[in-house]
């Protein structure tokens, strides 16, 4: 009897496991749970940038496809790449290992990127589909429109594209308006160069920002400038119009030092004197700007007026003469050039209306070797500093504190 009861319990305990493998598993698993999608910008949304990230976020699941068309239904081509991932969020997966069961499904955020541009004042939709573990597919999709600008700005750039400069001159980006959002407009003005450099943006004005290091540029410098500003709002209704990308070559180093008080001015080419000539500097009426001046223009042969200036032709102390060899070194009228008619005063005194007088073969010396952004310290001038008054390049007076201060990123 005892035998036969214990028979009967194993049969019994046996037939318990016949649902089950040897491991005591279900031999059927449960469903995968759906895929969740999720899209931005918001469906409805309006005045949208037109470079706003378009961002798809799947959760427990994998992105399957993305489709993005106009209002007439025409498809827009582009392509879906994983955006980085937030540190923090990194960290905080890390920590939680996969296998606990109460660890949330992974949120995964791609970003799709157009293959042109989107237009300004357009409509789009986009539908993103994604699949869970068992390919079962879900999707989100949202229609939304971009901004309509009351205007639009493509700013001027110098230097040129192309231009080999010299040490001293350095990037500047003129707007047609003043710019009421300065900070989201110089968060997308990026220099990139060949040397490494600690340069920085600063507002000269309410419509004009420049870009120089702390000390000249390095000889011998590529250096790129990418103004990204489609899709940039500039404030009071205005849009960046489009990117420009501006590349220029830092030739060599060329600074020259106008000594008014010894009536010299020395040449170095790199940290080599290669010519010291006698000069004559701005008179006691009309004395030359001291401190750093930046070659702008070079002109074979030019017309010199002083009603540029506001003095009459004819008035006490009026001019028109025409000059050779004028190499331009402010936009106050400030010149190194040809004086045959004061070789008698150079070296000896100051008598110009302002300028760096010298003789012709030296002014065609000078000329032929300088080029645009050269350098030309002016000391010991009895006149004033170089200021903004001057116009145009007066970066160089403005000291390193105070250039930073003037960028709106702070």
């Amino acid at each position: 009897m005892i035998a036969g009861a214990l028979l009967l319990l194993a049969g019994c305990n046996d037939g318990a496991k016949s649902g089950s493998d040897a491991s005591g598993s279900s031999s059927s698993s449960a469903p995968a749970a759906p895929a969740q999608v999720a899209v931005s910008p918001a469906d409805g949304a309006t005045d949208v940038s037109p470079v706003e990230p378009l961002e798809i976020t799947v959760t427990g699941g994998r992105l399957a496809d993305v489709t993005v068309v106009d209002a007439a239904g025409n498809p827009v081509t582009g392509t879906a790449a994983e955006a980085p991932a937030d540190a923090a969020a990194t960290s905080s997966a890390s920590s939680s290992p996969s296998s606990s069961p109460s660890a949330a499904p992974e949120a995964v955020t791609e970003v799709w990127t157009p293959d042109a541009q989107l237009s300004y004042g357009s409509t789009y939709t986009l539908t993103a589909t994604a699949t869970n573990a068992d390919d079962k597919e879900a999707k989100a999709a949202t229609t939304f429109t971009t901004v309509t600008p009351q205007s639009l700005s493509t700013p001027s750039i110098g230097p040129l594209n192309g231009m080999t400069v010299g040490v001293g001159l350095p990037i500047r980006v003129y707007f047609d308006d003043p710019v009421a959002d300065k900070a989201a407009v110089e968060s997308h003005l990026l220099v990139t160069s060949s040397q490494q450099t600690d340069g920085v943006w600063s507002w000269v004005n309410d419509a004009e920002v420049h870009f120089r290091p702390s000390t000249y540029w390095p000889a011998d410098t590529d250096v790129t400038l990418n103004a990204d500003l489609y899709g940039v709002n500039f404030g009071d209704g205005v849009w960046g119009e489009k990117n420009r990308t501006v590349s220029f070559h830092v030739g060599p180093k060329h600074v020259s030092v106008a000594d008014a008080g010894a009536h010299t001015l020395t040449v170095y080419d790199g940290d080599q004197v290669v010519q010291t000539f006698p000069m004559s500097a701005g008179s006691n009426a009309n004395p030359t700007r001291n401190g750093v001046h930046v070659v702008t223009e070079m002109n074979r042969s030019m017309v010199m007026d002083s009603s540029t200036f506001g003095l009459a032709v004819d008035a006490p102390g009026g001019y028109r003469a025409d000059v050779e060899y004028a190499t331009r070194i402010s936009n106050n009228g400030e010149f190194v050039h040809a004086a045959p008619w004061s070789v008698g005063s150079q070296g000896h005194a100051n008598v110009s209306h302002g300028c760096i007088n010298l003789s012709t073969d030296r002014a065609a010396w000078f000329f032929n070797f300088s080029q645009p952004g050269d350098v030309v310290e002016v000391k010991n001038s009895i006149g004033p500093q170089l200021s903004r008054a001057d116009g145009d390049i007066f970066d160089w007076t403005i000291s390193w504190e105070d250039w930073k201060a003037g960028s709106a990123l702070k």
